[in-house]
């Protein structure tokens, strides 16, 4: 019988407990379990509208499911992760850990939940349905050979070429990354709290920003990410509304892939939504080809 542990917040021995499963998640899945804003949850210990849910069975040492409830940008987002070894159980755990996670959210008040789904199969779409979610927004995750060819490539063009400096920039920053992405789930709203915790991660590096000025003021920006295996990443993008149509968008994509592959990248990848007409134009004209997608599932709590 599933047996839950709601934790509020997650001490050192708590965080290895519920990461041994979502290693085991990685290892059989090929990709990690939780969104960046979910992991930093996590790793944090827990912020305000925060809940670790453990999912255990009798007869188990081990945690059978993982639910994590974070709040967002005006919205929650909810994960679930199921033990590989007990995935042929997902009709019976998945709507208790569900449940159990949207029970938290109305504790808190309720509100828009988002949860997100890596290549969903007919079981996740029950799932939803049978705790009141529908299918709504959905991800690409796009990728394409490094370096770029040369006539695609900026380097050292001037006005894009140059890094972060958190004490000169963080805060005109955060205003671009606010104006950009204001009605967003998950990267509207940061504050500098926020933008703090990102800094702190061991693969954040300043210089692999790449951003722009217009009459001395940031007008947009390109943030990367390294990751394992020569996989390099545009983290977030974004242009300040204000210059919207300049053209911009495409210069920053470049000018981080050609910052991704002199740092040894052979891979660059990016996330972006499959309804984004105009950004995933601008993607597949640089030579990206969608490689899988991430659904989400959006239902409101009261």
């Amino acid at each position: 019988m599933l047996s839950l542990e709601i934790r509020r917040n997650i001490d050192a021995q708590g965080f290895e407990i519920v990461n041994g499963l979502l290693e085991a998640a990685e290892r059989a899945d090929g990709h990690r379990a939780l969104s960046d804003h979910l992991w930093l949850d996590l790793r944090q210990g827990g912020r305000t509208g925060f809940a670790a849910i453990i999912g255990r069975e009798d007869d188990h040492e081990h945690p059978v499911a993982y639910a994590q409830v974070s709040r967002g940008n005006e919205s929650w987002s909810i994960d679930l992760v199921v033990h590989p070894h007990h995935r042929y159980e997902m009709a019976a755990i998945g709507p208790v850990m569900l449940d159990a996670a949207l029970d938290v959210v109305r504790g808190e008040g309720g509100g828009c939940v988002h949860w997100w789904v890596f290549e969903p199969s007919a079981i996740y779409f029950e799932l939803a349905e049978k705790v009141g979610m529908h299918p709504r927004r959905e991800l690409f995750q796009m990728r394409r050979a490094l370096p770029l060819e040369t006539g695609l490539s900026l380097r050292n063009e001037p006005g894009f070429t140059r890094g972060f400096s958190f004490a000169t920039d963080a805060a005109s920053w955060l205003e671009v990354n606010n104006r950009a992405f204001a009605s967003h789930a998950e990267q509207g709203d940061w504050n500098i709290e926020t933008l703090t915790a990102r800094t702190l991660e061991p693969w954040f590096d300043a210089e692999g920003f790449r951003i722009t000025e217009i009459d001395g003021r940031i007008a947009g920006f390109c943030w990367t990410k390294m990751h394992p295996g020569a996989v390099g990443e545009i983290y977030v993008i974004a242009a300040d509304p204000a210059f919207t149509g300049r053209g911009l968008g495409t210069k920053l994509t470049i000018a981080g892939l050609d910052w991704l592959a002199a740092r040894g990248a052979t891979t660059g990848m990016l996330y972006v939504d499959t309804n984004n007409d105009t950004a995933v134009g601008i993607y597949r004209k640089l030579g990206f080809v969608p490689v899988y997608r991430e659904r989400a599932f959006v239902g409101d709590v009261s």
